[in-house]
């Protein structure tokens, strides 16, 4: 190996060497209480201001890299150079060999935006260049006006200023030589441009200016009484620089100090030297480098987002089964040790730290806080076991609010690193817990109530063990000093069991949970012949499976119903019976309600039955009409039903033929029906609805006859019909159509059914509710009244309430009001809110179609 490069490999070593060697003499007679005294004795606004001044630095050093990438003819925008620049510099102070680690940052992120490795490698040379132009044209200067002396060190070698001409010549000199050399030199047989003039100069101007602000920042937080001028500080400060870079140790860590502490010394305690210089580091190289790695983190997730996707899915797919019952058992842990924490004694050490940076209130407050944090957890445990949101939530809250404040109350950092753990393990499971329900709602089996009363006594035991020692007395409770860990630990206590308590007496008054869930099959089977015997078509909804059916005591009646909210809407009258079994079932729904804390609501009555709300204490208001078309005398001969006859003709003679398909024939029809159906729901760009309203289910069609019609065999459209046997009133629910079925085929669809119903001895046809339809809008009429003509006449950007009103009237049908019986005051709104949520099967159905 040649000489050369030994002694270039041992000249680091021996500079840090020799910075050991001078800060073992300067500090030999100091403690380390003298350095942490002197960083305290820092300003604070000093110390933002160098903040500041760090900020304006590493903003200007992108600088820098903007005019690389003109020097090497490309152009990127400038977010990307500055966050390149920043994450480059801050790696590159930080980790040693700068040109090396900060090439290799601009290699990984200039590569990815389309530059080649010699287009990088050119940036890095230039960025490297522009760095010692800056520190020959500042330090020159410096050392020409005030030639720095460092004591007990070897002297420069000619005299300061000499240095400092021969640094200022060689920065000037390479301006001029981009001024007056325009061909490319040869180095080491490669051929490199120089810079044109203008970027020469800016090289200087901002290199020279970096070197000047990086000294300031130094400059803003060293204490006084340093004999040094500013110019006498910046050229100390590039000596210091120029050994740290040629020693390769990162940051110059030692060398650095070493030179600043030999030259203040005399002068200025040691003590306090070091201070500043801790200050300085973690301004100026702590915390850039923590932001610049944060930033690369973030930007190689966003680079590998569907790798990362992928992981997380996979990770949701493998864990997720498991993770409620990992995340109760994660609470119960966490909550654990924040009272155990705050049962027993803080550390010595730690809490000497705490005295010097937290006012006594906030480490009361934290030591509180915690504990609460640490019961609420293990009341949460249960709820996340049965997958509550509500208690994914407030559980992330309490895991990431309990591990600060473990930091406040001790700097208990083992425990905050566990809850942080845990919070951010239980961050990307958000779908786990897809229950909405009440936590006070949640009920305890014996075994969680044993474990949570298991965890808060045990607590309460180890304070007082660990406080045996202590006089317990009336004034302990109002004792507060930083020493104060007995007193603390009862407040805490109190604080513990008070919240228990309340959560109890919050679990007592809480209303019984409401019993909501879709009929068995015996219910069903239960309800089939009463639906089939009764007079009203729209009895056929309790078969749709979305609705809890209640019967009366005999099985003669029954009503169907759905809860939302506070809200339990019956949907019609009763079904079967007589008229006063219908009564007495509805006063025992009304009675069930109330024993839930509901609203009693029933949802599109017949004008018949409207004493019976009355009588139990419910209001009316009207909902809309309901049109029915009289079978007896409907022909398609007349004037008035013109336009009906000759659609209906006019599709025949296109070969559209109609037929009711029997209940056993619908099976092997459900396929194709599955197929026409999402193809209009797709079309129509809609979502299925629910409770006053069928939705296909292969289920529910095998319930009754479906009427279809078709075209060259082809399937066009089709509708499941409500045909009791007692022929009173025949309907249809679900009516879909294939895309670009002929024009009117739904239209002939209901003409045929009415002339099929007729022919069978029906008395009329059901086309359902017109909403809105029938509403005064005289000025005295009630307020709904109004809001409702006014709805029905300008809502048609909500749903097309007009249309369909004209879309039956051309069967000339027989308009009968349908009403809500509801709660009145301020309940009303709520209870249309969560009407609303019923039809639309959920709250988004409200707000999407």
């Amino acid at each position: 190996m040649r000489p050369s490069r030994v002694l270039a490999a041992l000249l680091p070593l021996v500079l840090l060497g020799l910075a050991a060697w001078v800060l073992h003499r300067e500090l030999r007679d100091f403690h380390w209480h003298d350095v942490t005294a002197s960083l305290e004795a820092l300003p604070a606004s000093r110390l933002a201001l160098a903040v500041l001044v760090t900020a304006a630095n590493y903003a200007l050093m992108s600088l820098y890299d903007v005019l690389a990438l003109a020097y090497v003819g490309k152009s990127l925008p400038y977010p990307r150079v500055a966050m390149t620049s920043f994450i480059a510099y801050a790696f590159g102070n930080n980790t040693g060999v700068a040109m090396l680690s900060s090439a290799s940052v601009r290699y990984r992120l200039y590569s990815s935006w389309g530059l080649s490795g010699v287009d990088v490698t050119r940036v890095a040379v230039f960025c490297g260049v522009t760095l010692w132009l800056g520190l020959g044209l500042t330090g020159g200067i410096t050392l020409l006006v005030s030639p720095v002396q460092v004591p007990g060190l070897a002297t420069l070698p000619l005299g300061g200023r000499l240095v400092g001409a021969v640094f200022l010549l060689v920065a000037l000199g390479y301006v001029a030589l981009c001024f007056g050399w325009r061909r490319p030199l040869t180095v080491r047989g490669h051929a490199v441009a120089l810079p044109a003039p203008r970027l020469a100069v800016a090289q200087l101007l901002v290199s020279g200016t970096d070197w000047l602000l990086a000294a300031a920042v130094l400059f803003l937080l060293m204490p006084g009484g340093t004999g040094l001028s500013l110019f006498g500080f910046i050229g100390l400060y590039m000596l210091g620089q120029v050994a740290g870079l040629i020693s390769q140790v990162p940051g110059g860590l030692g060398v650095f100090e070493s030179i600043l502490l030999a030259s203040l010394s005399p002068r200025v305690p040691a003590p306090a030297v070091l201070g500043t210089l801790v200050a300085w580091r973690a301004v100026y190289y702590l915390a850039p480098f923590t932001l610049a790695a944060g930033v690369m983190a973030v930007n190689e997730l966003l680079r590998r987002r569907e790798q990362v996707s992928r992981l997380v899915k996979g990770a949701r797919a493998s864990f997720g089964p498991v993770v409620p019952l990992v995340a109760a058992l994660g609470a119960m842990l966490s909550g654990a040790v924040l009272l155990f924490s705050g049962a027993t004694p803080t550390v010595a050490e730690r809490l000497l730290v705490l005295r010097r940076w937290l006012p006594l209130p906030l480490l009361e407050l934290s030591h509180l806080l915690g504990s609460l944090a640490g019961v609420s957890l293990l009341l949460l445990a249960r709820s996340l076991q049965r997958r509550l949101d509500a208690a994914y939530v407030l559980a992330l809250g309490l895991l990431a609010g309990g591990g600060l404040l473990s930091l406040a109350k001790g700097i208990d950092f083992e425990e905050a690193s566990l809850l942080f753990a845990l919070a951010l393990a239980l961050a990307p499971f958000r779908s786990q817990f897809y229950r909405r329900t009440s936590l006070f709602a949640e009920r305890f089996s014996a075994p969680w109530l044993v474990a949570i009363g298991a965890v808060v006594v045990a607590s309460v035991w180890l304070g007082f063990f660990s406080y045996r020692h202590v006089d317990y007395s009336g004034d302990l409770w109002w004792h507060f000093t930083f020493e104060g860990d007995a007193p603390r630990f009862l407040r805490a206590s109190v604080g513990v069991v008070g919240v228990v308590f309340l959560y109890g007496i919050a679990r007592l008054l809480a209303p019984a949970p409401p019993r909501s869930e879709p009929p068995s099959e015996d219910a069903l089977a239960r309800a089939r012949p009463l639906v089939a015997r009764s007079p009203e078509s729209s009895s056929h909804l309790a078969l749709v499976g979305d609705k809890t059916l209640l019967f009366n005591e005999e099985g003669t009646a029954f009503l169907m119903y759905g809860v939302a909210g506070r809200a339990w809407v019956a949907m019609g009258d009763p079904v079967g019976g007589t008229p006063e079994e219908g009564t007495e079932l509805a006063w025992r729904f009304r009675e069930l309600v109330d024993a839930h804390h509901g609203w009693t609501c029933f949802y599109q009555v017949s004008p018949g039955a409207l004493p019976r709300y009355l009588d139990l204490g419910l209001s009316l208001l009207k909902l809309g009409e309901e049109a029915t078309v009289p079978l007896a005398d409907f022909r398609l001969d007349g004037p008035e039903r013109r336009t009906l006859r000759h659609a209906h003709h006019k599709l025949e003679k296109e070969g559209v033929t109609f037929e009711v398909v029997p209940r056993e024939g619908v099976e092997p029809l459900l396929p194709q029906l599955r197929a026409l159906s999402d193809a209009w729901l797709a079309e129509k760009n809609t979502r299925e609805k629910g409770f006053s309203l069928g939705y296909f289910s292969e289920r529910y069609l095998r319930e009754g006859p479906v009427a279809v019609v078709r075209q060259g065999g082809e399937l066009l459209g089709f509708a499941n019909l409500w045909a009791p046997e007692l022929k009173v009133e025949l309907s249809v629910d679900l009516m879909r159509y294939r895309p670009g079925a002929p024009r009117g085929v739904m239209d002939h669809l209901f003409v045929s059914l009415m002339l099929w119903g007729r022919e069978r001895g029906y008395e009329r046809f059901n086309l359902g509710m017109a909403p809105f339809s029938g509403f005064e809008s005289h000025a005295l009429a009630p307020l709904w009244q109004r809001a409702g003509a006014f709805l029905f006449a300008h809502g048609e950007h909500f749903y097309n309430f007009q249309g369909l009103r004209q879309f039956k009237e051309k069967f000339h049908p027989v308009w009968t009001p349908r009403y809500l019986a509801t709660p009145g005051g301020l309940a009303f709104p709520r209870v249309l809110a969560d009407i609303g949520s019923l039809v639309s099967r959920g709250l988004t159905g409200l707000v999407a179609r």
